[in-house]
Formats: structure tokens, C-alpha cells, sequence
């Protein structure tokens, strides 16, 4: 009679825990009603239409970020949007200019809330070969951020994670803990470049 009792009460301590993990989840991610197995399967069909978009990279003289229209994939829905956005902006840079990310760092999901907010998980090499420096963090922080705030309307913040966890910054400068806005300031449009 005791193993029962303890069978059960076993069995309800895993349900509430579970129920509580679920719970956390959600709440952490907003409320967002996008599942993250959206971003990382690959759609059946490979879709060959493309979009063109500002990227975001470094200056030749390092002291600025360079907006530079692209073509990248198009995607249906703003998440899948997001997600092109994200990895073409993870590629290297265009001549002359210089990827303010490290090269390594891959994407390993997103998250969209339903108020706005973007939630970027990159692979810990955004963090371990950071060259350090506090602009060099900045560059590296805004090229994210702007990249899907500028792009795509629907999302206001971006929170940048690293290996699923939220971090105070990338490289000890840049406070990232909580969900930032578009910020423009440390970009200029090269002279002589269409403004976009």
C-alpha cells in the first residue's frame, strides 16, 4: 500500500513539474504563438524567391556601421522572414567591409512575442570569440538588432540569447538583458550610396 502511495504521489510531483516547465516556457517567450520547431525544419519545397534588405556590417576604418541592401530568401510569415534575415546577416561580409559578428556563430532559433519582440538564440561563439572591445560589442549587438527592426516593421525588440540562455552582454560592455530597440546611431550611409 505504501509503494502506491508513494507510485502516485511520485506521478504527481512529475505532472506539476512538467506543468511548471510548459508554463515557464510561454511565459518567457511572451506568450508567443509560434512554435520553435517552425524555424528549425526545413520547408519541403525550396522557395527561390528573394527579397532585397539592408544587412548590417562594419565600416573598412571600424568606426561605424554600414547599412548594404542584399538579396536574401523570402519567407511567408514574419518568422521565417526573421530567420533569413538572421542568417544572411551571419554570412561573410561584402568587400570592403568587415562582419561585426564572429564567423563561426550560427543561428539556433527565434522566437516572435506577440508584442513585438524578436528573440534571437545564437551558438555561444557570438560570445567566446568576440574580439572584445566596447564598439566592436555595439556593432556586434546592433547589426542583430537593426537588421530585423529595420527590415521588418512587425518586430519592435530584439533580445539577443546565447545557447538558449539570456546573458548581461556579449563581450562585458553592451547590456543585453533585456528586449532592444532599433538604434541607428552608430550607422552612416557610405558617401556616394543610395540612402536607404
Amino acid at each position: 500500500m505504501l509503494r502506491i502511495l508513494l507510485a502516485g504521489l511520485l506521478g504527481v510531483v512529475t505532472a506539476l513539474a512538467i506543468g511548471w516547465a510548459v508554463a515557464r516556457v510561454i511565459l518567457w517567450n511572451g506568450g508567443a504563438t509560434t512554435a520553435p520547431a517552425a524555424l528549425t525544419g526545413g520547408a519541403g519545397v525550396a522557395d527561390t524567391r528573394r527579397i532585397r534588405a539592408n544587412l548590417y556590417y562594419v565600416s573598412e576604418d571600424g568606426l561605424r556601421l554600414v547599412p548594404v541592401e542584399r538579396e536574401v530568401p523570402f519567407g511567408e510569415d514574419t518568422l521565417t522572414q526573421a530567420r533569413h534575415l538572421i542568417e544572411a546577416q551571419l554570412q561573410a561580409a561584402p568587400a570592403p567591409f568587415v562582419q561585426a559578428l564572429p564567423a563561426e556563430t550560427t543561428l539556433r532559433t527565434l522566437f516572435l512575442s506577440d508584442s513585438g519582440n524578436a528573440y534571437v538564440d545564437l551558438s555561444g561563439e557570438v560570445s567566446a570569440l568576440h574580439t572584445g572591445g566596447s564598439l566592436d560589442e555595439l556593432f556586434a549587438v546592433y547589426a542583430i538588432v537593426n537588421v530585423l527592426t529595420v527590415n521588418l516593421p512587425a518586430i519592435q525588440r530584439v533580445q539577443i540569447l546565447v545557447d538558449g540562455k539570456e546573458v548581461d552582454t556579449l563581450a562585458g560592455h553592451v547590456d543585453i538583458r533585456a528586449p532592444l530597440p532599433k538604434n541607428l546611431r552608430w550607422v552612416t550611409v557610405p558617401a556616394g550610396a543610395p540612402a536607404s
